[in-house]
């Protein structure tokens, strides 16, 4: 047990720091490294696993609504970019910008995507002519380059990883019911797959997307208190159409401006898996999104049979993702550094474990124990890994409800964010001033204007003139 100890002491309690805990989670836990290029990061194979199994899941569910998968070019010429003046004012201070193409200077300087509308925008320019070619429902899995002053493994990196879907419609009517379809699609995808609830709402005009008519987002709350948006969904409208010339022949034989939406997650949800079911021994991953669900460790492995019989016990659980850890560390080791990658269920297993015809079943979320029988394993583990699922949603969602709170009027606004973190429900006047004020005065920004709309009071929580939606308002990541 020494060694448990002193492996688990090596990060940092939440309570002490919780920054230093989740820099501590993201390296000891083997999920990434830092690369000798300032604000870039390693993918380590445990990191890029999660990815994958994110894109995995996300991808079948928007193949499941009509979405195709696309690959457009990395670089995009200055000219495209510039064509959407909100686009570039809102990304122009993080592009990263190519000058030279080996030893020749460029005629014209191109952009490391920031995000893709304007090529998407000049490919379905060429691609679309009539109304039997809508709608477009396309998506890619890239990665984007922004020139980011901080950084933060997952959080905020200047390379990060992402899906962008950007669709074309013959009218704002499918364009929003589109932005809104894959605001669900993400809200069912963290909630089922990665036990994370969120709040769904619009962004205020303020906090939208550079150039959209309307931001959707849904939000997460981390095990501090901050927010985390998990992803966004926007409503273009028709202005990308008229920047880039997307003209169609509608069905009365007129051209029309097409409409265009924007969808996207990134590797911040890693962030948010961390920072949600995380603990002070390291990582709990939800069972549906872990790369490796259990682990079977061999107990005094190398008394005769008993690595065969470890063998054995993962051949009868084919039927889920398992390794077995029989490395030459102690079992003290392996059960630390179990915990710290975040694996759901251990399986151990030693001599008289073996004669009597029984294992051990420890859960990652709770570190409860049973006993059970050999033959019972594959429908025990199965039975626990949803149970485990099934939990740590609702721990999430009790934290999310315990640290949501409202205020009625502006001192019960400060005395809340003064004492405790969270969300807090407040009412607007849809003034930018009101906003800019409790952003500067308290250092909490507007999350979302949730669909779910209530009335906590009848004027605005910042300068008690009559309000006219209530926000959820909360510091964040």
């Amino acid at each position: 047990m020494a060694e448990q100890k002193k492996l688990v002491a090596e990060i940092t309690a939440m309570d002490e720091d919780f920054t230093q805990w989740y820099t501590d989670v993201c390296i000891k836990a083997g999920l990434i490294a830092y690369s000798n290029i300032k604000g870039f990061m390693v993918y380590k194979p445990a990191g890029y696993a999660i990815w994958e199994a994110v894109q995995k899941h996300l991808d079948a569910r928007f193949k499941a609504v009509g979405v195709e998968n696309v690959y457009l070019p990395m670089l995009i010429p200055e000219r495209l970019l510039s064509k959407e003046s909100d686009l570039v004012e809102g990304f122009a201070p993080e592009v990263a910008w190519v000058t030279h193409g080996g030893s020749e200077e460029l005629d014209e300087r191109v952009c490391v995507r920031p995000t893709s509308e304007s090529l998407f925008s000049d490919f379905y320019r060429g691609e679309i002519q009539s109304y039997r070619d809508l709608p477009k429902i396309y998506n890619q899995w890239c990665s984007v380059v922004r020139w980011e002053k901080e950084t933060r493994p997952f959080l905020r990196s200047r390379e990060f990883m992402w899906q962008e879907g950007h669709t074309v419609h013959a009218t704002a009517e499918e364009a929003e019911a589109r932005t809104q379809q894959m605001l669900n699609v993400y809200a069912d995808f963290c909630a089922e797959d990665l036990a994370i609830p969120t709040i769904k709402g619009r962004k205020t005009d303020k906090e939208k997307f550079a150039g959209a008519v309307a931001t959707y987002t849904i939000e997460a709350l981390m095990h501090d208190g901050r927010a985390l948006q998990s992803g966004t969904s926007h409503d273009f409208g028709d202005d990308f159409a008229k920047a880039y010339g997307i003209l169609f022949t509608d069905k009365d034989n007129k051209q029309k401006h097409a409409f265009q939406t924007s969808w996207g997650l990134s590797t911040r949800i890693i962030g948010a898996l961390i920072m949600v079911h995380g603990d002070n021994s390291g990582l709990v991953l939800p069972p549906r999104i872990a790369p490796t669900q259990v682990v079977i460790v061999p107990i005094q492995q190398r008394k005769a049979g008993v690595l065969d019989k470890a063998f054995e016990l993962k051949e009868a659980l084919s039927n889920f993702r398992v390794k077995v850890d029989d490395s030459d560390k102690s079992p003290g080791f392996k059960f630390a550094d179990q915990e710290m990658r975040g694996f759901p269920l251990r399986v151990e297993i030693g001599p008289r474990d073996i004669q009597n015809g029984k294992c051990i079943i420890a859960r990652r979320d709770t570190g409860e124990k049973e006993e059970c029988a050999l033959e019972d394993l594959p429908a025990r583990v199965g039975a626990l890994l949803d149970q485990i699922q099934k939990d740590m949603y609702e721990r999430a969602k009790k934290h999310l409800e315990e640290h949501t709170y409202k205020a009625a009027d502006r001192a019960e606004f400060e005395k809340i964010f003064a004492e405790k973190t969270g969300f807090v429900k407040a009412m607007w006047c849809g003034e930018l001033a009101c906003e800019e004020e409790i952003k500067e005065k308290f250092g909490v920004t507007s999350r979302c204007i949730p669909f779910e709309q209530e009335t906590i009071s009848g004027t605005c929580v910042c300068c008690g003139k009559p309000a006219k939606k209530m926000v959820y308002w909360g510091k964040s990541y």
